[in-house]
């Protein structure tokens, strides 16, 4: 249910995100105070041209030479594009860090394939003289 949820949640951050980035235009064009034509994304068709392919003069304005009598009104919705950009790790030094951190993170869950004792094959060096008697140094 909790996946569910996240997803939906996720799909509406998206669409927030797409929407508020994009910008868009909406023009109208109003004859008598009544709207005509909605366009989006392109210029609304005068009066002229709706009547021309309706061939219906008759609810067109009576005043239709007039310039008061049509209107175009334009809705431009600018996208925000102050949107923090994700900045590459370019310091040598984070990047060293990371590999680090990454090798022994990994190696720390790996366990030795056999038990290996390092000084198995060592031998002692030969001493000449005993350095305890030599140094004088004797515990009591």
């Amino acid at each position: 249910m909790k996946s569910f949820f996240t997803k939906i949640l996720s799909f509406f951050l998206a669409v927030f995100i797409l929407f508020s980035t994009t910008s868009f235009t909406v023009n109208m064009h109003f004859c008598c105070n009544k709207m005509v034509d909605l366009a989006f994304f392109s210029k609304a068709e005068s009066c002229m041209e709706t009547a021309q392919k309706k061939d219906n003069n008759s609810k067109q304005c009576t005043t239709i030479q007039e310039k008061d009598c049509c209107d175009n009104k334009t809705i431009l919705k600018e996208g925000d594009d102050t949107f923090k950009k994700a900045n590459t790790i370019s310091e040598i030094e984070t990047l060293v860090f990371l590999n680090n951190f990454v090798y022994s993170y990994i190696n720390l869950f790996e366990g030795l394939e056999k038990n290996t004792v390092s000084f198995k094959a060592y031998r002692p060096l030969l001493l000449s003289t005993d350095l305890v008697i030599l140094n004088e140094s004797f515990l009591i």
